[in-house]
Order: C-alpha cells, then sequence, then structure tokens
C-alpha cells in the first residue's frame, strides 16, 4: 500500500494532495445542503430539476471565488480560498440568479451571507484545529 507524501507549502502549512480534491468537494457539498434546506424550508420540493436549477448560480459562484483566489495552492485555508469561496458563492451567486429571473430579497441575501459563511469557512476552521492538533500531537 502506497503512503501518501504530505506537501510543504509556502509559510510552513503542511496538507496532503487529498486537499486539492476535498476541499472542492466539501465546498460542492456545503452550496448543496445550503440550496437544499432552503428548498425543503420553503416547501419547494427535493426533485432533482429543482434542486440543479436553484444551486447552479451558487455553484458558479464558487468556482469563480474558488478560481479567482487561486484555491488550488490551499483548499483548506480559510484566507483567502475560504472567503474567496463563500463571497464568489454568495456575491456571484445573487448577481447570477437576478439575470436568471430568481429571486433575491434582501433577507434572503442575509441569510444566504450568514449559512454560506458558516458552512464554508466553518469546515475551514475545524479542518485548521484538527491540522493544528495533528501536528502538536505529532
Amino acid at each position: 500500500m502506497r503512503q501518501e507524501t504530505p506537501v510543504i507549502r509556502p509559510g510552513g502549512t503542511r496538507t496532503g494532495r487529498a486537499w486539492l480534491v476535498a476541499g472542492p468537494a466539501l465546498d460542492v457539498c456545503c452550496v448543496l445542503v445550503f440550496v437544499a434546506i432552503g428548498r425543503a424550508s420553503h416547501h419547494d420540493g427535493d426533485s432533482a430539476g429543482g434542486l440543479a436549477s436553484t444551486a447552479w448560480p451558487f455553484l458558479a459562484g464558487l468556482g469563480t471565488g474558488l478560481l479567482v483566489t487561486r484555491a488550488w495552492r490551499r483548499p483548506e485555508a480559510i484566507v483567502p480560498s475560504g472567503l474567496g469561496a463563500w463571497l464568489g458563492a454568495a456575491a456571484v451567486g445573487m448577481v447570477l440568479r437576478v439575470v436568471a429571473g430568481q429571486g433575491t430579497a434582501l433577507a434572503f441575501i442575509v441569510v444566504a451571507l450568514a449559512f454560506l459563511a458558516l458552512l464554508l469557512l466553518g469546515w475551514r476552521a475545524a479542518a485548521a484545529v484538527l491540522l493544528r492538533r495533528g501536528r502538536a500531537a505529532g
């Protein structure tokens, strides 16, 4: 069995190549959870088509934020990757919703900003704590 060699990044942070896949995958899951909870709370159903039509603006915004911040360098980092993921998903997502003729009430914008921050920054904060504990124990 081949053991994965950790990669040492500038600034001394240690991360495995698994973050290159896990980071964006977690981000996509977070956006899908946000959309699914939102659709369920408004009784919009749980069809795949409905989920996709609501999710695409936020997923496109997420991708934009990850590309702009070059998140592949440190996908688990709160700054800049997490901030790019959060603000991209929220801001670009809202602009795309307007272009697509979907709703963007002020209350929805506030809830989306808060919930996406909790999810997209939250998993990174938890990862930072776990990585720190792992370094301290090792």
